[in-house]
């Protein structure tokens, strides 16, 4: 099945570059041996000689060959196409973004020697919510703490106290222009992801994408990465302070709420210590709609919400 496809630099050109270079769309149907068609075209003055065009996806996959030459080059305003035999491996279980990468080396043309080009392919399925996503207890009953560990310490928000600063399960949160839902579990439960890339679906349109949720470490910053449906993409870097003994305002995040104290493994403890939840946003492209969301890679950053402001 082929599957949508960014093209992350539909074009390799800089400011003076008048070298182009494309990708064909990917068949992903593995496992199956597929042929990649990769173009380079010389817009400059000067002909390209003694071109060298690799193609490369990603780390284990193999491909035939790895380098194709043209060595009698490329006249200005013409271009080449050339062929790569790729073994593309059975699917594994998830959502998958896989990268291939095509570099053309040469002299002459545009004078610059060197010109490259990656296509992203999606492969796979998102998981249908962020509540689907849930990997994480950070919030308990101060009669039963055990369950939590929103900080890998086996310590978590109190139900009770997140309630009085207005976070009770299926709360509506406004944040930052967007409309939010704060989990609707009960305490002990699972109830926000801890990012390490998941990709969500979600639909809609709007100008930011806004995450509420906490940071444990004091470098919980990351990229999320917005596709749409026409195959383009868009990224944002966001973060979360620490959810106790760091600035609120740190990495740009805005405090939304602050609970006192906290669940320890031997109930609830630290009271006159505050423990906060943040709100922070990635911009969104105008006139797009959203198709899914890939979170960071950043375990420290957790995610009990997410939605689109207009």
């Amino acid at each position: 099945m082929l599957l949508p496809a960014t093209v992350l630099a539909g074009t390799a050109r800089a400011a003076t570059a008048q070298t182009e270079i494309t990708v064909s769309p990917i068949d992903l149907d593995g496992p199956a041996v597929t042929t990649v068609t990769v173009t380079v075209r010389n817009t400059a003055p000067q002909r390209m000689r003694d071109l060298r065009v690799s193609f490369s996806g990603p780390a284990g996959w193999v491909v035939e060959p790895e380098v194709r030459t043209v060595k009698s080059g490329i006249a200005p305003n013409a271009h080449a196409t050339l062929t790569f035999e790729l073994l593309v491996p059975a699917p594994s279980s998830g959502f998958q973004l896989l990268n291939f990468t095509a570099t053309a080396l040469y002299e002459g043309g545009d004078g610059l020697a060197r010109a490259t080009v990656t296509r992203t392919e999606r492969r796979g399925e998102p998981l249908p919510t962020l509540a689907a996503a849930y990997n994480n207890v950070g919030i308990t009953d101060e009669s039963n703490t055990a369950p939590g560990d929103f900080d890998g310490g086996g310590n978590s928000f109190s139900a009770q106290k997140l309630a009085d600063v207005g976070l009770s399960p299926g709360a509506s949160v406004t944040a930052l222009g967007a409309e939010l839902t704060w989990p609707d579990v009960p305490p002990g439960a699972k109830d926000n992801v801890s990012s390490g890339g998941q990709a969500i679906s979600l639909s809609g349109s709007g100008s930011k994408l806004v995450f509420l949720g906490s940071g444990v470490g004091n470098n919980a910053v990351g990229t999320a990465r917005v596709f749409y449906t026409d195959g383009t993409s868009s990224s944002g870097s966001f973060g979360f302070p620490n959810w106790s003994f760091q600035n609120v305002t740190d990495h740009g995040a805005t405090q939304i709420a602050a609970s006192n104290g906290r669940n320890r493994q031997d109930g609830y403890g630290n009271a006159g210590v505050t423990y906060s939840v943040f709100a922070h946003s990635v911009p969104l492209q105008a006139g797009k709609t959203v198709d899914l969301v890939v979170l960071p890679g950043q375990g420290g950053i957790h995610i009990f919400a997410m939605a689109i402001a207009p």
